[in-house]
C-alpha cells in the first residue's frame, strides 16, 4: 500500500510539472490554521512563514534583530518603541499594506475572541497607536526584555478581517491574505499545498515560481520520495543518512547539517496524583539512560538534553548535568513512593507518527523502564489527532513531544503557572510559586547579566523537579537537490533567503 501511494504521488507531481519553476517539498500533516497568529502546530508554522511578515526578523546568524515590515525601529525611551514601516508593501490581493494592520492584529491578539498561546507575548504592552500610516508607537507598562522579537508575529491584514465575528473558525484560515514572498494558490487537504510567488513582493519576487507542499503522514514515503528526487529538499534522519543512503544519492543532493533549536522531552500530566509525588518523577529520570537513546537512535547526531533552555544561549546552565541512570536507585524511589513488584507503577506514552524517530525513542523508553520495574504502554497516533485528541485537551499521562525555541528564551510561556490553560504551552501542568514569581520579575529585567543569571536558575529549579525528562537535542540534517542554487547555510539554518534560489 506504501509502495501504491508512493507511486502515485510520484505520477500527480509529473502531471503538475509544469515549465514553470516548483520547489517540491513534503510536510507530514494537513496545517490546521494557516494564520500566523492561531498556527501552532508545525505545518502551519512552516507554510505561514512564506505567507506573512512580521515587522522585524532575527539575522541569518541569530544574533541581531533587524527589520521585516518596519524599515526602521528604536526606543524612544525603556518603555517606548517606535516603528517606521516600510513603504508599497502591498497585501496579496493588492491592497496598501499600513499602519491599522498592526493595531488591528495587536487588537485580534489581546481581545476574548481568539485562543492563541502568542498572546501572552502582549500581556506587558500598554498602547499601540498608529501615529500615522507608516508609524506606529509601542508603550510598555514596563521595560520588557522581548519587547522587540514580540512583533516578529505576523500582521494580519485589517481590511480583509475588521467584520470576522469568529477568527477561530474563519474562512480566512485556509484561505489566507498575507505580505509574504508566496500566495496561497492551492489548498487541497491530505494531498498538495501549493504557494506562487508573489509578483509585488516588497524585497523582489522570489527567483523560484511555485512551493509545492506535499501532505505526507508516513515517514518512510517521504524518504523514498527524497531519494528518487520527487522532492528538492527534505530532512533526513540520522539512521538513513548513516545506514540507508547511497553515492548515487550525494551526487544528487547536498547535506547541510547543524545543532537544531529544538529538544524532545517526555512530559509527565503533573494533575494526575501518580505524577505529583517528587520522587516517582525523580525514579522515572533515574531508570533511563539517555547517552543510549542518542547513541541508538542518532550515530553521534544529537546530544543528551540537560534542561529547559538550548547550549548556546544565555540562559544554558553548564552546571546541570543529565543524571546516570541508576536503576537501584530508581527501584527504592519507587519503593518508598508505595510501588513494587506487586503494585508496580504504569503509566502511558503517547507520541505522534509525523516524527520515526519518536516512536522508536518511546520503545528505548519503555524497556530501559521496564529494568525499574515501571510498566510503559505506548499510544502512537497521527499528528491532528494527537494534538486534538491528546495534547490541547491535557488527555495523558505522558506525552514524547519537542519544542522549537527562539535564540532568546522566554520560559513564561512553557513554564509559568497562567499558561496551564486551553491553547496554552504549559501542556503538563507545572505550577512553581517561586518559578512564577522569577519570571515575572525577569520580565523586566534590561541587563544583560542579571537576566542570564535569573534564567540559569530556573534552568536548575525547573530540571530539578522533572516535570518533563529532557532528552535529546538532534542535529538538523537537510538535504537539498545540486538543482537548488544560491543556498548560504547560516547558523539560522539555509531558508533565510530562500527569495534568491534558483531551480
Amino acid at each position: 500500500m506504501r509502495y501504491l501511494l508512493f507511486l502515485f504521488l510520484l505520477l500527480n507531481i509529473f502531471l503538475k510539472e509544469c515549465e514553470a519553476s516548483t520547489l517540491h517539498l513534503a510536510t507530514s500533516a494537513n496545517p490546521s490554521r494557516l494564520n500566523p497568529i492561531l498556527a501552532t502546530d508545525s505545518s502551519s508554522s512552516e507554510i505561514t512563514g512564506f505567507l506573512f511578515n512580521g515587522l522585524v526578523k532575527y539575522d541569518k546568524d541569530l544574533s541581531t534583530i533587524i527589520g521585516d515590515l518596519a524599515e526602521e525601529f528604536y526606543f524612544e525611551d525603556d518603555k517606548t518603541l517606535l516603528f517606521k514601516l516600510r513603504k508599497g508593501v502591498k497585501w496579496h490581493d493588492g491592497e496598501s499594506f499600513s499602519a491599522k494592520d498592526v493595531l488591528f492584529t495587536y487588537e485580534v491578539l489581546v481581545s476574548s475572541k481568539i485562543s492563541s498561546p502568542y498572546s501572552s507575548n502582549f500581556r506587558f504592552v500598554e498602547s499601540v497607536e498608529a501615529v500615522d500610516e507608516l508609524s506606529v508607537r509601542v508603550k510598555y507598562k514596563q521595560p520588557y526584555f522581548k519587547a522587540l522579537e514580540t512583533w516578529m508575529m505576523g500582521i494580519l491584514p485589517q481590511h480583509i478581517l475588521k467584520d470576522e465575528q469568529n477568527l477561530m473558525n474563519s474562512s480566512f484560515n485556509i484561505n489566507p491574505i498575507g505580505t509574504g514572498a508566496y500566495k496561497l494558490y492551492q489548498l487541497e487537504h491530505s494531498k498538495n499545498i501549493i504557494l506562487s510567488a508573489f509578483d509585488d513582493y516588497f524585497e523582489g519576487r522570489a527567483k523560484i515560481d511555485t512551493i509545492s507542499f506535499h501532505v505526507i503522514a508516513d515517514p518512510m514515503t517521504r524518504f523514498l520520495m527524497l531519494k528518487s528526487s520527487a522532492l528538492d529538499v527534505g530532512g533526513i534522519e540520522p539512521m538513513q543518512y548513516e545506514k540507508q543512503l547511497k553515492s548515487d544519492f550525494f551526487k544528487k543532493f547536498n547535506i547541510y547539517e547543524n545543532i537544531s533549536q529544538s529538544y524532545t522531552y517526555l512530559g509527565f500530566n503533573l494533575r494526575l496524583e501518580k505524577f505529583k509525588d517528587p520522587k516517582v518523577r525523580e525514579a522515572l529520570s533515574l531508570a533511563i539512560d539517555r547517552e543510549e537513546l542518542v547513541d541508538i537512535l542518532f550515530f553521534g547526531h544529537a546530544k543528551v538534553c540537560t534542561g529547559p533552555f538550548l547550549p548556546g544561549t544565555k540562559a544554558f546552565n553548564e552546571s546541570v548535568k543529565a543524571p546516570l541512570q541508576d536503576i537501584n536507585r530508581a527501584k527504592e524511589l519507587l519503593r518508598e513512593a508505595g510501588y513494587n513488584e506487586k503494585n508496580p507503577f504504569t503509566f502511558e506514552i503517547v507520541t505522534s507518527n509525523s516524527s520515526e524517530i519518536r516512536p522508536y525513542a518511546a520503545q528505548i523508553l519503555q524497556h530501559q523502564l521496564k529494568k525499574a520495574g515501571v510498566i510503559v504502554t505506548l499510544r502512537v497516533m497521527e499528528w491532528q489527532a494527537f494534538l486534538n485528541m491528546v495534547v490541547f485537551p491535557h488527555k495523558f499521562d505522558s506525552v514524547l513531544l519537542g519544542w522549537g525555541l527562539s535564540p532568546t528564551p522566554d520560559p513564561y510561556m512553557f513554564w509559568h503557572s497562567d499558561n496551564d490553560k486551553q491553547g496554552g504551552f504549559n501542556l503538563v501542568g507545572y505550577h512553581n510559586p517561586k518559578i512564577d514569581k522569577m519570571i515575572e520579575e525577569s520580565q523586566s529585567m534590561i541587563e544583560s547579566d542579571n537576566l542570564s543569571a535569573s534564567w540559569r536558575e530556573m534552568f536548575k529549579i525547573i530540571t530539578d523537579e522533572n516535570p518533563y525528562l529532557f532528552l535529546y537535542i538532534p542535529n538538523s540534517i537537510t538535504t537539498v537537490s545540486k538543482e537548488i542554487k544560491n543556498i548560504e547555510p547560516a547558523p539560522s539554518g539555509i531558508w533565510h533567503n530562500y527569495i534568491k534560489w534558483e531551480k
